[in-house]
């Protein structure tokens, strides 16, 4: 073989390593529906990370010339581990397992590790390096990203909205809490809070102290209490077509 053809062989290898390559290169979709998934994503602080999550996909994905509404979904400590059959016990991923309901939104339902808390600094690290990979991915609309989550991934809500306050739309935190000191961050955010008034494990005045901070700061809240509920107050919630028409109101407005 010719020694001056090494340059050029190697300048071809190289462009064709780059391109297949490429990390914002669009995966090729799952079909419609809830399938599981796992990804290895490079954080900001460099570290490479394993998050596995539920993918919903509705009905008509991607279709021509549409970007779609995401909705990230936030588990409870229960639902914790390395198995995605425990994120279908609760909130929309048991809706679409049931096979209850169809969403107009795609739905990521991460799974927290043993162990860890969503609202701690490295969870929250995790879910906005999943959230910029989806959106990378496929075809979100950037100006209609909601987070919701109940008891832990009520906690993880308010936590993901403070730390990153112009990445969402709206958020729907249910039987969770907060640091109030933060919530003037998100007084630009339309909120709608959940809590059971009987909450044994996490107290009605953890939604009350957000809600209350968040209404002096002159923020955007609606807060519904069940008066008779327990802990569980996301059940209701979740099977209230008017939670999924309120988000839909909502777009992430051109000053944030």
């Amino acid at each position: 073989m010719r020694t001056d053809l090494f340059p050029f062989l190697l300048a071809i290898f190289l462009a064709a390593g780059s391109l297949t390559c490429s990390p914002l290169s669009r995966r090729p979709a799952p079909p419609p529906g809830q399938s599981p998934q796992a990804l290895n994503i490079r954080t900001v602080s460099g570290n490479t990370i394993r998050m596995n999550y539920l993918l919903y996909l509705p009905p008509g994905y991607p279709g021509q010339e549409q970007s779609w509404p995401l909705i990230l979904f936030l588990h409870g400590a229960g639902e914790r581990g390395d198995d995605l059959e425990m994120v279908k016990v609760h909130g929309p991923p048991k809706l679409i397992a049931s096979k209850d309901r169809q969403f107009p939104f795609v739905i990521v339902s991460p799974q927290c590790p043993a162990g860890g808390w969503w609202s701690d600094d490295d969870q929250i690290e995790r879910l906005d390096a999943l959230l910029e990979d989806i959106v990378s991915r496929y075809e979100i609309d950037r100006d209609r990203l909601y987070v919701t989550g109940l008891s832990m991934g009520g906690f993880g809500t308010w936590r993901l909205a403070t730390r990153y306050p112009h990445r969402f739309a709206a958020i729907a935190p249910i039987c969770g809490g907060g640091d109030p000191d933060q919530v003037e961050r998100i007084r630009h955010l339309p909120a709608w809070v959940f809590h059971g008034a009987e909450d044994p494990v996490v107290p009605l005045e953890s939604s009350e102290q957000m809600v209350d901070a968040l209404k002096r700061a002159g923020g955007a809240v609606s807060f519904t209490v069940y008066p008779q509920a327990g802990h569980d107050s996301w059940t209701e919630t979740y099977d209230n077509p008017k939670l999924y028409e309120w988000f839909l109101q909502y777009r992430r407005s051109g000053d944030q």
